[in-house]
């Protein structure tokens, strides 16, 4: 215990008690387990883990420390982790460097902690293990078979390393399996991302005028889900594709200027900086509500927010009250935060069940492929892919077809 950073080891029930309610929903987890926990493959190797530090979280590393892996664990966030489930696993007996609140040099502080253990293996949420390791620790690099990456963003900066050349060593794009985002990316961010809402202001969804900006997996997920609680959904886009996409799955499109005159609640979904800025700021109703769903706090430009206000309240719990100098009040969730963690429990738990088998199944595939992988950013392989489609299937009780022989044959001729 003494080797981890956290806030309050008596918290350690508390934890357990959120750990157990989850695995009882996430199946898959809890096979791939059962499986591992036997053969032990991971044994002798090290894994450092930054994604989202919270209940669902805690489980996937619980079920690599049964494959025989040594765990060590931060945060991917300072508002999202939860302290409880932080102290729930350095009982466990795993590594944990986090708490919840952390300033952005005890973020940091951590980041580096948790890479202490001379990892083989990361899984990363939002590139920010990536960064470190080429920029600060370089060294590490070279011991790193291999590692996963969870989000949009995260795969957006790998890309964009292997692009320049400079990724050493190789990535899988968990975030760009189907199995990912069309469940946990669309139905998972759209469920949770209005948990958080509701649940921080208490207010109605039903008849607003709510404006998702970016209509990409997190977006569409943010719209179906307002529209079914009755919300009237408008959507910015620059991609001219995904904005007729948009048109036509019956949503109003727009310029975000021009939305900023109507919205009530804003939310952004884009991977993007200063999505909603200054000159959208001045056009906004007095009482709109910001949230964000990127990974980063950067989509809505909070330099700008402050720049333009007069006063700043704390009205309510993770709501933040700009006032302008007309008086409006503009109102910011989560200190411009993912609103569905840093103001809730993120996605729900049998979502997250898949996404983390295909973390655990990446793992194995980094394993199995030692040596092979050539330093750049890989897709997850299909088979993982379709294993956890099956898996998922067969956990819902549900059956499905199979090709016969001779329609295989036919799908295969020309």
């Amino acid at each position: 215990m003494n080797s981890s950073t956290i806030r309050d080891i008596s918290l350690a029930p508390q934890g357990k008690a959120r750990i157990d309610w989850v695995k009882a929903y996430m199946p898959l987890l809890s096979r791939l387990k059962q499986e591992f926990e036997v053969s032990k493959p991971l044994s002798g190797k090290k894994i450092t883990v930054s994604v989202h530090l919270e209940a669902k979280t805690a489980f996937l590393c619980q079920v690599l420390a049964a494959a025989g892996a040594e765990v060590s664990v931060t945060g991917s966030n300072p508002l999202s982790t939860q302290d409880a489930v932080a102290a729930a696993l350095v009982q466990d007996g795993l590594i944990v460097h986090a708490w919840y609140g952390a300033s952005d040099e005890e973020y940091y502080e951590h980041l580096n902690r948790a890479l202490d253990i001379g990892p083989d293996i990361i899984i990363d949420d939002g590139g920010d293990l990536v960064a470190i390791l080429h920029s600060q620790l370089p060294d590490l690099c070279h011991r790193i078979m291999g590692g996963c990456e969870e989000t949009t963003t995260g795969v957006i900066r790998l890309r964009a390393r292997e692009k320049e050349g400079s990724l050493r060593f190789p990535m899988i794009a968990v975030n760009d399996a189907r199995c990912k985002y069309l469940f946990d990316n669309r139905y998972g961010t759209g469920q949770s991302v209005w948990d958080g809402i509701m649940r921080t202001t208490n207010l109605i969804i039903a008849g607003k005028n709510v404006v998702v900006a970016g209509y990409g997996w997190c977006g569409r997920g943010v719209a179906l889900k307002a529209r079914g609680l009755g919300a009237n959904v408008i959507i910015t886009e620059v991609d001219p594709i995904k904005a007729l996409e948009a048109t036509m799955d019956g949503f109003r499109v727009m310029p975000m200027l021009q939305a900023a005159e109507v919205g009530d609640i804003f939310i952004t979904t884009t991977g993007c900086t200063k999505v909603i800025r200054r000159e959208h700021f001045e056009r906004m109703k007095d009482g709109a509500l910001l949230a964000n769903a990127g990974h980063f706090d950067v989509e809505i430009c909070k330099p700008d927010l402050e720049d333009l206000a007069v006063e700043k309240r704390e009205l309510r719990q993770n709501i933040e009250g700009y006032v302008m100098r007309d008086g409006r009040v503009l109102n910011l969730l989560a200190q411009g935060r993912l609103v569905n963690l840093a103001s809730g429990d993120g996605h729900p738990a049998e979502i997250m069940d898949m996404s983390f088998a295909l973390q655990v199944l990446s793992v194995m595939y980094l394993i199995e492929n030692q040596g092979k992988l050539e330093p750049r950013v890989y897709n997850v392989p299909q088979s993982v892919d379709y294993r956890v489609a099956q898996m998922k299937l067969e956990a819902l009780g549900i059956e499905i077809d199979s090709l016969t022989p001779e329609q295989k044959e036919y799908l295969t001729s020309y």
